[in-house]
């Protein structure tokens, strides 16, 4: 039987989700505690990858089992021997063919940023003390649906076979002192989520213009774009599929 955990977790603490053989990651943590409670070897696959010190407000992974499991018990069991900045919301039975990387059709990432100066929201969110204009930076946002190609924000030397990225959404919101930047997309580069609000960042600041944006991603390269942004303000905040 194939088994998906939704869970989340706080990156603070973490390389990040994939194992790396000397620092702590997410995805070890999780497999010593599956392992663990269900006394064999368990390798559990993620949704996807996310780098050093981000979060996930929502995650999936799967792994195998031979035989039933109560999963109401185990997501208990789960919880209490799990570290505190990891939480596992459920598991779920599912069919033998069911994959938490390939089969998931949309992600979303949500980008934090206070603009004053709050000795409460250091970790979880970028602070930026210089005053963005947020509408021009909407409007650089919404040129991102023109394209499918994001070479420019992908990180160097990333092994992949296309650069090509199909995103459905990208905006920002502003409550007071605090603005999200919400993107979703088919799949994601490495780095580009960070890259792209760094080059947003820089329209708010007036240092580039709509136009500039447009070139920079027709450039297709990462030079051109902006800085990359910390990444303790950055969210994986859904992951959808198809049968859940």
């Amino acid at each position: 039987m194939r088994y998906f955990i939704e869970f989340a977790y706080n990156g603070k603490n973490y390389c990040g989700w994939q194992y790396q053989p000397h620092s702590p990651s997410v995805q070890e943590t999780l497999n010593k505690a599956v392992s663990t409670l269900l006394r064999t070897e368990i390798d559990v696959v993620g949704a996807g990858r996310t780098d050093t010190g981000v979060h996930a407000k929502q995650m999936f992974a799967h792994f195998d089992h031979e035989g039933d499991i109560d999963t109401d018990a185990l997501t208990l069991r789960l919880n209490s021997f799990l570290p505190k900045d990891i939480v596992v919301y459920r598991l779920i039975p599912l069919h033998a063919d069911a994959h938490a990387r390939f089969d998931a059709t949309s992600r979303t990432y949500e980008y934090h940023i206070h603009t004053y100066k709050d000795a409460f929201m250091n970790e979880g969110s970028w602070y930026e003390f210089h005053p963005l204009d947020v509408d021009k930076m909407n409007e650089a946002a919404n040129v991102l649906f023109d394209y499918i190609d994001f070479k420019c924000f992908s990180k160097t030397h990333t092994d992949v076979k296309t650069f090509n990225c199909r995103i459905t959404e990208a905006h920002w919101r502003q409550n007071g002192t605090h603005l999200v930047f919400t993107i979703t997309a088919d799949r994601f580069l490495r780095n580009m989520v960070r890259a792209i609000v760094g080059t947003l960042i820089n329209v708010g600041l007036g240092k580039i213009s709509n136009n500039d944006f447009k070139n920079i991603i027709e450039s297709r390269d990462r030079s051109a774009a902006g800085f990359s942004v910390p990444a303790h303000g950055l969210y994986l905040t859904k992951v959808i599929y198809p049968y859940l």
